[in-house]
């Protein structure tokens, strides 16, 4: 048989997988399969940009899709595979073809967490997840006045400045007794919570949406403590679970996600795994990890490409993210949990620009960056080289940044 690539879900992980084989001089067949009807698109522009109209479906996505035709990439769009057959080295798609492959690489992405409560099937509830519900939420804004977003993480609170920027009255609702309690520490909930609330957004913590209901053409949220908040449209964005169900069902290891090693490379050596599905080993936290973040994808990409072309390099990047909301640019270098003290240089009480440098046992772990450019960059790139930082040189706002490197 010859040389076959299938690359199951059309995401970041696919779209950089697919391309780097290309550049890295694999010759044989290579084949996208993907469930949506839209090539390979940046999902982080949905909620911001694209939702408030500055992009268009063609500005977000990753490449033209001419680019997979001119790199003989075969791109198979609104088809979705219904199972693996490992000692056949097959995969059976929806439409009912069966594709024989020498490699597989699954890049299935997660789906939404879908909120069970009365309700959360009404016409003008809408999840976010991809193009087609974030159109739908854009048609419905053009006459909303009033949104409610269940779910104050990054999704929710991003798509919280989207919609008030184009002039909604917008109430978020956690569950949690702080927003992003699941991804980020006291002092960036706090900050967020602040810039929402001066631009006029409605957080309200520690409440429990129990229904939504609608009465004629009046629709409410309503809580576990009896409140009810008005809305013309509401958005549920409350995370997302990793599709592990193709891998599982082939008898694949699973752990929070699709078990990967160093190259990306399943419990069976011949399927890969990419992207916000897999559960991979961090030497840097020397913990396991899913992560659901573009550079992930695209690093996670990059590897099983070089290590099917016979050129191994193992994973071993930092975690790295970012978000948009209003006029912040939030960059976010390593991992925080578990920190036992911060240094925050600059005014995260009043202004919209600082760095909080996160430790452990005197150990730097982490940095967030308001703003900040240049600390997020300090702080991303003395994480990847393991270097120490002195955290008393830090909290001198004053002080060079290079200062704060432990010599010796």
């Amino acid at each position: 048989m010859s040389e076959h690539v299938i690359i199951i879900g059309a995401s970041h992980a696919a779209a950089q997988t697919c391309v780097s084989l290309r550049q890295g001089g694999y010759a044989g067949d290579i084949t996208v399969i993907g469930d949506e009807a839209v090539p390979p698109y940046h999902r982080p522009p949905l909620s911001k940009d694209f939702l408030s109209g500055q992009k268009s479906l063609d500005d977000i996505l990753i490449r033209p899709i001419e680019a997979y035709a001119e790199a003989n990439i075969d791109l198979r769009l609104g088809v979705r595979v219904e199972a693996i057959n490992r000692a056949e080295t097959t995969i059976h798609t929806d439409d009912g073809e069966t594709l024989a492959y020498t490699k597989l690489v699954l890049t299935t992405g997660a789906r939404i967490r879908r909120l069970p409560i009365d309700g959360e099937d009404l016409d003008d509830v809408y999840y976010l997840r991809d193009t087609t519900d974030v159109m739908a939420i854009k048609e419905k804004a053009k006459t909303a006045k009033t949104a409610v977003i269940i779910g104050g993480g990054y999704i929710g609170l991003e798509t919280a400045a989207s919609l008030r920027k184009q002039g909604l009255d917008v109430t978020v609702l956690e569950a949690m007794p702080r927003i992003l309690q699941r991804v980020t520490a006291p002092i960036m909930s706090e900050f967020c919570k602040r810039v929402h609330n001066e631009e006029g957004v409605q957080i309200i913590d520690n409440v429990l949406a129990s229904a939504i209901e609608i009465n004629g053409k009046e629709m409410k949220v309503v809580t576990s403590c009896h409140q009810s908040f008005a809305a013309d449209m509401v958005i549920i964005g409350i995370g997302v679970i990793p599709n592990i169900e193709l891998a599982q069902t082939a008898g694949l290891t699973i752990g929070d996600g699709i078990k990967v090693n160093e190259y990306c490379q399943t419990s069976d050596l011949d399927i890969y795994a990419a992207g916000d599905v897999t559960w991979h080993y961090n030497p840097i936290y020397k913990t396991h990890l899913r992560l659901e973040s573009v550079p992930n994808a695209t690093e996670q990409g990059k590897v099983i490409a070089s290590h099917i072309n016979g050129v191994p390099k193992p994973y071993h990047s930092l975690p790295w993210f970012w978000s948009d909301q209003f006029d912040l640019k939030l960059q976010i270098a390593g991992l925080s949990t578990g920190y036992d003290r911060v240094v925050v240089r600059g005014d995260n009480l009043s202004g919209r620009s600082f760095a909080a440098y996160y430790f452990k046992d005197d150990k730097f772990i982490a940095v967030d960056a308001v703003n900040a450019p240049r600390d997020f960059m300090f702080g991303k790139q003395a994480l990847s080289k393991g270097k120490a930082l002195n955290a008393d040189v830090l909290l001198d706002a004053n002080s060079d940044l290079k200062a704060a490197y432990k010599h010796g």
